[in-house]
Protein backbone atom coordinates (compact mmCIF):
# COMPACT_ATOMS: atom_id res chain seq x y z
CA UNK A 1 0.00 0.00 0.00
CA UNK A 2 1.23 3.38 -0.76
CA UNK A 3 1.87 6.00 2.33
CA UNK A 4 1.26 9.50 1.82
CA UNK A 5 3.27 11.57 4.33
CA UNK A 6 2.16 15.45 4.42
CA UNK A 7 5.84 17.33 4.55
CA UNK A 8 3.83 21.25 3.86
CA UNK A 9 5.34 22.88 6.69
CA UNK A 10 8.18 20.67 7.56
CA UNK A 11 11.65 20.93 7.67
CA UNK A 12 13.55 18.10 6.31
CA UNK A 13 16.61 17.21 4.07
CA UNK A 14 17.03 16.70 0.48
CA UNK A 15 20.58 16.94 -0.25
CA UNK A 16 22.55 13.46 -1.13
CA UNK A 17 25.39 12.94 1.68
CA UNK A 18 28.86 13.70 0.82
CA UNK A 19 30.13 10.95 3.39
CA UNK A 20 29.73 7.23 3.82
CA UNK A 21 25.77 7.08 4.59
CA UNK A 22 25.79 7.77 0.78
CA UNK A 23 26.86 4.84 -0.36
CA UNK A 24 24.05 3.10 1.79
CA UNK A 25 21.47 5.28 0.35
CA UNK A 26 23.02 4.22 -3.23
CA UNK A 27 22.63 0.41 -1.73
CA UNK A 28 18.74 1.24 -0.82
CA UNK A 29 17.91 2.22 -4.53
CA UNK A 30 19.38 -0.65 -6.12
CA UNK A 31 17.92 -3.20 -3.52
CA UNK A 32 14.55 -1.15 -4.13
CA UNK A 33 14.38 -0.48 -7.69
CA UNK A 34 13.59 -2.42 -10.70
CA UNK A 35 17.07 -3.49 -12.10
CA UNK A 36 15.94 -2.05 -15.86
CA UNK A 37 15.88 1.31 -14.66
CA UNK A 38 19.34 1.49 -14.58
CA UNK A 39 22.47 0.23 -17.62
CA UNK A 40 24.52 -2.89 -17.05
CA UNK A 41 27.50 -0.43 -17.06
CA UNK A 42 26.16 1.55 -13.93
CA UNK A 43 25.51 -1.74 -12.28
CA UNK A 44 28.76 -3.34 -13.27
CA UNK A 45 30.37 -0.16 -11.17
CA UNK A 46 28.08 -0.61 -8.65
CA UNK A 47 28.76 -4.50 -8.18
CA UNK A 48 32.50 -3.60 -7.89
CA UNK A 49 32.68 -1.69 -4.65
CA UNK A 50 30.04 -5.07 -3.36
CA UNK A 51 26.56 -3.36 -4.18
CA UNK A 52 24.56 -5.66 -5.70
CA UNK A 53 20.53 -6.58 -6.22
CA UNK A 54 19.63 -9.34 -3.39
CA UNK A 55 22.87 -9.26 -1.77
CA UNK A 56 23.55 -7.43 1.37
CA UNK A 57 26.01 -4.71 1.54
CA UNK A 58 28.65 -5.05 3.95
CA UNK A 59 32.13 -3.58 3.39
CA UNK A 60 34.98 -3.88 5.63
CA UNK A 61 36.74 -1.31 7.39
CA UNK A 62 39.04 -0.75 4.76
CA UNK A 63 36.43 -0.26 2.09
CA UNK A 64 34.15 1.89 4.70
CA UNK A 65 37.26 4.52 4.36
CA UNK A 66 38.15 4.38 0.86
CA UNK A 67 34.55 5.20 0.12
CA UNK A 68 34.00 7.75 2.91
CA UNK A 69 37.10 9.67 1.16
CA UNK A 70 35.21 8.68 -2.38
CA UNK A 71 31.77 10.67 -1.25
CA UNK A 72 33.52 13.69 -0.29
CA UNK A 73 35.63 13.91 -3.35
CA UNK A 74 32.53 13.44 -5.70
CA UNK A 75 30.87 15.83 -3.83
CA UNK A 76 33.65 18.59 -4.39
CA UNK A 77 34.04 17.63 -7.77
CA UNK A 78 30.45 17.96 -8.85
CA UNK A 79 30.34 21.34 -6.85
CA UNK A 80 33.63 22.70 -8.63
CA UNK A 81 31.97 22.25 -11.70
CA UNK A 82 28.56 23.37 -10.99
CA UNK A 83 29.56 26.37 -9.46
CA UNK A 84 33.02 27.43 -11.30
CA UNK A 85 32.28 25.89 -14.92
CA UNK A 86 35.48 26.09 -17.36
CA UNK A 87 32.93 24.84 -20.07
CA UNK A 88 32.09 27.35 -22.97
CA UNK A 89 28.84 25.74 -23.72
CA UNK A 90 27.55 26.30 -20.90
CA UNK A 91 26.94 30.16 -21.28
CA UNK A 92 23.74 31.63 -23.39
CA UNK A 93 25.61 34.76 -23.67
CA UNK A 94 28.80 36.22 -24.73
CA UNK A 95 30.48 37.87 -22.20
CA UNK A 96 27.95 36.89 -19.53
CA UNK A 97 27.76 34.93 -16.22
CA UNK A 98 24.26 33.16 -16.80
CA UNK A 99 24.00 29.83 -17.49
CA UNK A 100 21.58 27.71 -19.43
CA UNK A 101 20.94 24.39 -17.25
CA UNK A 102 21.36 22.04 -20.22
CA UNK A 103 24.69 21.36 -21.57
CA UNK A 104 24.06 19.42 -25.08
CA UNK A 105 20.38 19.46 -24.54
CA UNK A 106 18.24 17.72 -21.67
CA UNK A 107 20.30 14.46 -22.69
CA UNK A 108 23.32 16.11 -22.20
CA UNK A 109 25.20 15.07 -25.78
CA UNK A 110 27.16 17.83 -27.13
CA UNK A 111 28.18 14.59 -29.30
CA UNK A 112 25.79 12.36 -30.87
CA UNK A 113 25.34 9.61 -28.52
CA UNK A 114 28.20 10.89 -26.45
CA UNK A 115 27.67 11.74 -22.65
CA UNK A 116 28.63 15.19 -21.86
CA UNK A 117 29.87 14.17 -18.14
CA UNK A 118 30.29 17.92 -16.78
CA UNK A 119 26.89 19.12 -18.09
CA UNK A 120 25.55 15.90 -17.00
CA UNK A 121 26.99 16.42 -13.46
CA UNK A 122 26.41 20.04 -13.37
CA UNK A 123 22.49 19.73 -13.97
CA UNK A 124 22.29 16.94 -11.29
CA UNK A 125 24.68 18.28 -8.23
CA UNK A 126 21.97 21.15 -8.82
CA UNK A 127 18.21 19.47 -9.38
CA UNK A 128 16.64 16.15 -9.52
CA UNK A 129 14.44 15.81 -12.49
CA UNK A 130 14.29 16.74 -15.88
CA UNK A 131 11.78 16.54 -19.42
CA UNK A 132 12.18 17.96 -22.73
CA UNK A 133 9.66 20.51 -22.33
CA UNK A 134 12.23 22.14 -19.82
CA UNK A 135 14.30 22.82 -22.59
CA UNK A 136 13.21 22.15 -26.15
CA UNK A 137 12.42 25.60 -27.96
CA UNK A 138 8.39 25.98 -27.89
CA UNK A 139 7.86 29.69 -28.49
CA UNK A 140 4.86 30.17 -26.53
CA UNK A 141 4.45 26.88 -24.13
CA UNK A 142 6.61 25.42 -22.30
CA UNK A 143 9.47 26.97 -19.70
CA UNK A 144 13.24 27.99 -20.09
CA UNK A 145 15.35 28.68 -17.34
CA UNK A 146 18.43 30.51 -16.84
CA UNK A 147 20.85 30.26 -14.24
CA UNK A 148 23.39 31.70 -12.41
CA UNK A 149 25.75 32.23 -9.10
CA UNK A 150 28.23 34.96 -9.73
CA UNK A 151 28.10 38.75 -10.29
CA UNK A 152 29.35 41.05 -13.18
CA UNK A 153 32.33 40.45 -12.49
CA UNK A 154 32.19 36.72 -12.05
CA UNK A 155 32.52 36.20 -8.04
CA UNK A 156 30.58 34.29 -5.83
CA UNK A 157 27.48 35.60 -4.72
CA UNK A 158 27.24 37.24 -1.03
CA UNK A 159 24.71 36.71 1.19
CA UNK A 160 26.31 39.51 3.22
CA UNK A 161 26.33 42.06 0.33
CA UNK A 162 23.27 43.84 -1.98
CA UNK A 163 22.77 43.64 -5.57
CA UNK A 164 20.64 44.33 -8.45
CA UNK A 165 19.02 42.56 -11.24
CA UNK A 166 17.47 44.82 -14.34
CA UNK A 167 15.14 43.02 -16.45
CA UNK A 168 14.99 45.20 -19.80
CA UNK A 169 11.55 45.95 -21.03
CA UNK A 170 9.34 43.04 -23.22
CA UNK A 171 10.34 40.46 -20.94
CA UNK A 172 9.76 37.43 -23.29
CA UNK A 173 7.07 35.37 -21.42
CA UNK A 174 3.52 34.86 -22.62
CA UNK A 175 2.11 33.58 -18.85
CA UNK A 176 4.79 34.93 -16.47
CA UNK A 177 8.76 34.89 -15.01
CA UNK A 178 10.02 34.70 -11.96
CA UNK A 179 13.29 34.91 -10.13
CA UNK A 180 14.00 32.48 -7.23
CA UNK A 181 17.07 31.85 -4.86
CA UNK A 182 18.52 28.79 -3.76
CA UNK A 183 21.15 28.40 -1.36
CA UNK A 184 24.93 27.03 -2.74
CA UNK A 185 25.10 24.50 0.35
CA UNK A 186 21.70 22.47 0.17
CA UNK A 187 20.69 23.98 -3.30
CA UNK A 188 17.15 24.13 -2.07
CA UNK A 189 15.79 27.33 -1.91
CA UNK A 190 17.21 29.89 0.98
CA UNK A 191 15.75 29.90 4.07
CA UNK A 192 14.87 33.58 5.50
CA UNK A 193 12.32 35.75 6.85
CA UNK A 194 10.53 35.78 3.43
CA UNK A 195 8.03 32.85 3.09
CA UNK A 196 8.88 33.00 -0.51
CA UNK A 197 12.63 33.32 -1.50
CA UNK A 198 11.39 34.91 -5.11
CA UNK A 199 10.47 38.23 -7.16
CA UNK A 200 7.71 37.34 -10.02
CA UNK A 201 5.33 39.08 -12.31
CA UNK A 202 3.25 37.70 -10.42
CA UNK A 203 4.26 39.61 -7.57
CA UNK A 204 1.54 41.66 -6.09
CA UNK A 205 2.69 45.65 -5.69
CA UNK A 206 5.82 44.75 -8.10
CA UNK A 207 6.81 48.02 -9.18
CA UNK A 208 7.44 48.08 -12.55
CA UNK A 209 9.90 51.35 -14.44
CA UNK A 210 8.01 53.40 -16.98
CA UNK A 211 10.09 51.55 -19.91
CA UNK A 212 8.77 48.40 -19.21
CA UNK A 213 11.65 47.19 -17.18
CA UNK A 214 11.78 45.46 -13.81
CA UNK A 215 14.87 45.93 -11.00
CA UNK A 216 15.28 43.23 -8.82
CA UNK A 217 16.94 43.46 -5.44
CA UNK A 218 18.97 40.93 -3.30
CA UNK A 219 20.76 41.39 -0.11
CA UNK A 220 20.06 41.09 4.03
CA UNK A 221 18.04 44.17 3.99
CA UNK A 222 15.36 46.02 1.42
CA UNK A 223 16.04 48.75 -0.24
CA UNK A 224 13.68 51.66 1.05
CA UNK A 225 10.48 51.44 -1.22
CA UNK A 226 11.97 48.81 -2.43
CA UNK A 227 10.30 45.97 -0.53
CA UNK A 228 8.33 44.30 -3.15
CA UNK A 229 11.24 43.86 -5.89
CA UNK A 230 13.57 42.35 -3.18
CA UNK A 231 15.04 38.93 -1.98
CA UNK A 232 16.23 38.51 1.24
CA UNK A 233 19.36 37.29 1.53
CA UNK A 234 22.15 35.83 4.52
CA UNK A 235 25.15 37.31 5.57
CA UNK A 236 27.78 34.21 5.42
CA UNK A 237 26.10 32.09 3.04
CA UNK A 238 26.16 31.92 -0.61
CA UNK A 239 23.41 31.98 -2.88
CA UNK A 240 22.44 31.37 -6.66
CA UNK A 241 19.21 32.05 -8.57
CA UNK A 242 16.99 30.87 -11.49
CA UNK A 243 15.64 33.21 -13.80
CA UNK A 244 12.67 31.30 -14.91
CA UNK A 245 10.63 32.20 -18.26
CA UNK A 246 6.89 30.56 -18.37
CA UNK A 247 5.55 30.68 -22.18
CA UNK A 248 8.84 31.86 -23.30
CA UNK A 249 8.56 34.04 -26.64
CA UNK A 250 10.93 34.73 -29.31
CA UNK A 251 13.32 36.91 -28.68
CA UNK A 252 14.07 34.47 -25.58
CA UNK A 253 15.55 31.82 -28.45
CA UNK A 254 16.94 34.58 -30.83
CA UNK A 255 19.22 35.69 -27.53
CA UNK A 256 18.01 39.64 -28.51
CA UNK A 257 16.36 39.92 -25.24
CA UNK A 258 18.88 39.24 -22.71
CA UNK A 259 18.51 39.78 -18.89
CA UNK A 260 21.29 42.05 -16.70
CA UNK A 261 24.20 40.72 -15.08
CA UNK A 262 23.74 40.55 -11.58
CA UNK A 263 25.77 44.23 -10.30
CA UNK A 264 27.21 44.82 -6.99
CA UNK A 265 25.35 48.19 -5.06
CA UNK A 266 27.67 50.18 -3.15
Amino acid sequence: SLTFTNLSGKPFNTVAPADYTFWELLNQVVQEEPSASLDPIRLGYYASIGIQKGRPFTPDARMKKILTEAAAVGDATARAIAFKTRTKEAFYYSNSNWQLPFIGGYKFQTQTDVLNLDGYIFYYFLATGVTPAMEQKMVGQGSQYAWTARDSAGNSLDGGKNYRLHLPPNIPVKDFWSVILYSNQTRSQIQTDQRFPSVSSQTKGLLVNADGSVDVYFGPMAPPGKEKNWVQTVPGKGWNTILRLYGPLEPWFAKTWRPGEIEVLQ
